[in-house]
């Protein structure tokens, strides 16, 4: 729903440097994200810092953040198992030194412990070492931890053939997180419209080249809404293939796939750990196992697992899967008292394939980022799920160099 400052501004135009042609200078802004997750976020705060522009950030919701975003790990990633030539691994390998940074300059909780992953048979300690050799040859540190030395960090933590630490892996506040990136926009002069999905987008001239016209209905009252924009971004996570499909012709259509991960809490005191607990990978897999993360506050919560799903909306944590995932921690913490473990929340992931997988190898889908060649100022980003939190301001400057290079 767009506010009453934003009103007045689509009323009083006032003069702005155009995009590209003098046929969109009268546009109503320069750059239309739509989407407002923390990617989204972070594109609208970099691209509201160019002088002479003006963006405008859409999200259907009634506040930012309240899909993916905010239903997921918080972890900042390494950038450990997405192959040598990924955008996930360059994105996330330069978006999280970026994160760590903005953390440090803006006091947004986070906290470096590192990570352990662990391998239980021999097969797992292979997988272990694939992934220290791919490290070192992408500049990632990673190290062995002997067993003794584990026996004394970590006492409750069972490994029994190996573990690789991982010690640039660390956790944030992706609520403060993206209340910050909010903030930072909107002070930068950005206007977000919330409640606002969009319905309908076309694109003016010759496939965008005198700009695009976006309508919103607003949730609550119906009342839709037009806005013209020089430039256009796709970030609409799990929504971003409708937004693909209303722009691009039917052979050019996306699917949207959905893979549910259930949380789990834990509410005992002990035992407890000071790192990240993940199982080795498993090649194929639409997730990285059922993992043990930390909170700020040090609590300690279980998964995602890997659930398809038919919809966006099926968030009701699934309680049928709880001793599955029982049986997963208990191979990496047997002292765990099941009784105090209990259903928390769930996240959906975008998928751009059915069944397929995070890490690298059979079934690896890459994020899709790429300025659409035959539409003029047009960024479509696809599939945008781990390591996405960890790379976003990454994610931000590409788009930024995509439409201003």
């Amino acid at each position: 729903m767009f506010s009453t400052r934003l009103q007045w501004q689509l009323v009083a135009q006032t003069s702005r440097r155009a995009f590209s042609t003098s046929a969109v200078r009268e546009a109503d802004f320069t750059h239309a994200i739509i989407g407002g997750g923390a990617v989204g976020l972070a594109i609208a705060r970099q691209l509201a810092a160019r002088d002479g522009t003006s963006t405008l950030l859409i999200e259907r919701n009634d506040g930012v953040g309240m899909e993916t975003s905010s239903r997921n790990s918080e972890v900042i990633h390494a950038g450990l198992y997405y192959g040598p030539d990924s955008l996930k691994t360059s994105l996330c390998i330069k978006g999280r030194q970026m994160m760590y940074d903005l953390c440090r300059q803006h006091s947004i909780p986070h906290n470096n412990m590192g990570k352990w992953i662990v391998a239980q048979t021999n097969q797992q300690w292979e997988e272990l070492v694939k992934v220290h050799k791919f490290t070192q040859s992408i500049g990632v540190p990673t190290h062995f931890v002997s067993l003794d030395t584990a026996a004394k960090e970590e006492p409750y933590v069972q490994a029994k053939a190996g573990i690789l630490e991982s010690p640039t892996t660390g956790i944030i506040d992706s609520h403060a997180y993206m209340q910050f990136l909010l903030g930072d926009f909107e002070d930068r002069g950005g206007d977000v419209a919330l409640r606002s999905p969009v319905t309908k987008i076309i694109a003016l001239g010759n496939k965008g080249s005198s700009g695009w016209e976006i309508t919103t209905k607003d949730k609550s009252s119906g009342e839709e809404s037009t806005i013209t924009t020089e430039t256009i971004i796709n970030s609409a996570g799990l929504g971003a293939c409708d937004i693909n499909n209303m722009i691009l012709p039917e052979s050019r259509h996306k699917t949207q796939y959905y893979a549910k991960g259930n949380y789990f809490s834990y509410a005992a005191s002990t035992p407890f750990t000071k790192h990240l607990i993940y199982p080795a990978p498993e090649p194929g897999l639409g997730g990285l196992g059922t993992h043990l993360t930390l909170d700020i506050a040090g609590r300690i919560r279980f998964g995602p697992d890997v659930e398809w799903v038919d919809s966006p909306n099926n968030l009701k944590v699934n309680d049928a899967r709880l001793p599955q995932a029982i049986e997963q921690i208990k191979k990496f913490m047997p002292e765990i008292k099941e009784e105090h473990i209990t259903s928390d929340y769930a996240g959906i992931r975008p998928k751009l394939g059915r069944n397929s997988a995070v890490a690298s190898g059979k079934g690896f889908l890459d994020f899709f980022i790429k300025k659409e060649d035959d539409y003029e100022g047009f960024v479509n980003l696809l599939g945008i799920e781990s390591p996405g939190l960890t790379s976003s301001l990454a994610i931000a400057e590409m788009v930024d160099g995509l439409l201003y290079r």
